[in-house]
Order: structure tokens, then C-alpha cells, then sequence
């Protein structure tokens, strides 16, 4: 089973079940994010998440096997046409030059991991109405001269 079999797999059986993926991450000890993330097929899960997962679900080995392949991470080029998806790419589009430089003032030259990463989803409660609060916490790596 290759991961895009997997993900249609696996969020068809969510919705049988109708898991959330805080529930996912709660019976797995992982993020709600990250759980998405492996299930979504951008990540890999180690062999004991893995089984969690597809035993949760009610999945066979063939799905616990793909959630710990290693995946490729690839997107295509286009501009996103879901409006959530693409107000991400917008705010990076926006705001990407000016966090870079930011980070770049404050830590020196270098990058923020999103491999040594952490991200979390809140909600927050507002009168003119509800925010999302997207936390992310990502190690600096320098860049280094040899």
C-alpha cells in the first residue's frame, strides 16, 4: 500500500468511526497535528504508533506498514484552491520575507527545523468572532562555513 492509498484508507475509516484527531492523538500520546501530519502521509510513525493508529481505526498491517514508511514530501507548484490552504501560503507569501529577516536578527544566519518541530491548533474565543491560534516551535539551525 503506497501512502496515497494509505491516507484514503485511513480517512475513510476515521469518519466510519468518527475519530477526531484530537481523540487520535489522545489514544496514541502523540499531537493531534502531527497524527494528521502521519496520516496524511508527510510523516513516518514509529512501529508502536503506527499499530496504535491502525488498531484504533480497525486497519490491517498493510496500513500500519505505510504509516511507517518513509515518506516523500512533495506538493505540486500550483497555488492552492481550498481558501484555508491558500491564506496559509498567503500569510507566508506575506509575512515569509519579514519572520526570516526577524529570525534571522534574533538568532543569526540560519533556518527554523521542521524536523526538530513542534505545532499546535488552539481555539480562542473572541467577540468579533473566534481566532485561530496556530502555535509553531521549530529548533534554529545555523548555517555554518567550512
Amino acid at each position: 500500500m503506497d501512502k496515497l492509498e494509505m491516507h484514503h484508507t485511513l480517512m475513510a475509516a476515521k469518519a466510519r468511526k468518527g475519530l477526531s484527531w484530537e481523540s487520535l492523538g489522545e489514544m496514541t500520546g502523540h499531537s493531534p497535528v502531527w497524527i494528521a501530519s502521519a496520516c496524511y502521509g508527510m510523516n513516518s510513525a514509529p512501529p508502536e504508533t503506527a499499530r496504535k493508529i491502525a488498531d484504533a481505526l480497525e486497519l490491517g498491517d498493510d496500513v500500519a506498514r505505510a504509516l511507517e514508511a518513509f515518506p516523500t514530501k512533495t506538493w505540486d507548484g500550483a497555488i492552492p484552491q481550498d481558501p484555508l490552504i491558500y491564506r496559509l501560503y498567503e500569510i507566508v507569501g506575506v509575512y515569509g520575507p519579514t519572520l526570516k529577516d526577524v529570525i534571522q536578527e534574533k538568532f543569526g544566519d540560519g533556518i527554523m527545523s521542521a524536523i526538530d518541530f513542534e505545532m499546535e491548533v488552539e481555539r480562542e474565543e473572541n467577540p468579533k468572532g473566534d481566532r485561530v491560534v496556530v502555535t509553531m516551535s521549530g529548533k534554529f539551525l545555523p548555517y555554518k562555513g567550512w
